[in-house]
């Protein structure tokens, strides 16, 4: 199986790609000319493994939350990607990446990721890491301040993502939490999350800024 990973949530664009289980990652660009570079970063990735997009049999794209038009960029490649070439196409959260990736780390107990939303926000969810990654919470909009509010009564927990980089003076005031300030949600869990997932109807961008994305870590009883 090659499966090629797309990233354009944030920031900073990424590529990866997956043949026969082993992974690559190539950072495309970091200044949000998600639009120029991509291709180029697809075909770059693509080359230097000797493949062209013929031998790609998955597709797979980060679907948010995160940067409006850069989510729209990167879902609308993946989309003429894969109807183009007649393969799957599945979507993952940036959120379930950065729960991931951690996991992959060996990081422990509760875990939130934090994707730089603008206007003084943070997408976040709430997650479990022991045996496997289990979500506690659906993803949400928050300040630094009500996130903060939601997870000062645990014991300890982790704070991951570029959203922890943003409004890392805030979060430092978290004497119970480690922080792992991230550039980008790490895109060889995109690729594992999406060698493990099957095709479940189409991929739409997870944008949460509606008035139900209410702050609320404890949707889900916890186990």
């Amino acid at each position: 199986m090659t499966i090629l990973f797309i990233e354009t949530a944030t920031t900073t664009c990424g590529v990866g790609l997956m043949v026969a289980g082993v992974a690559d990652t190539l950072i495309v660009d970091r200044n949000r000319n998600h639009t120029e570079f991509l291709t180029d970063g697809i075909q770059s990735i693509l080359s230097s493994h000797g493949l062209t997009t013929q031998d790609l049999t998955k597709v797979v794209v980060d679907r948010g939350p995160g940067l409006y038009t850069g989510l729209r960029v990167g879902i609308a490649t993946a989309i003429g990607l894969a109807n183009g070439l007649g393969i799957d196409l599945v979507g993952v959260t940036s959120l379930e990446m950065l729960a991931r990736g951690a996991f992959d780390e060996g990081v422990r107990g509760d875990y939130v990721g934090l994707i730089d939303g603008r206007r003084g926000e943070v997408f976040a969810q709430h997650f479990l890491l022991n045996g496997h990654v289990e979500p506690l919470a659906d993803p949400l909009v928050a300040t630094p301040a009500e996130v903060i509010e939601q997870v000062k009564g645990l014991s300890s927990l982790t704070l991951g993502g570029d959203g922890v980089a943003k409004y890392l003076e805030q979060f430092q005031l978290l004497s119970n939490a480690t922080l792992m300030p991230l550039e980008i949600p790490p895109l060889e869990a995109g690729l594992k999350l999406g060698a493990e997932a099957q095709v479940d109807g189409a991929v739409v961008p997870l944008y949460l800024r509606d008035p139900d994305a209410v702050a609320n870590f404890t949707t889900r009883e916890q186990r």
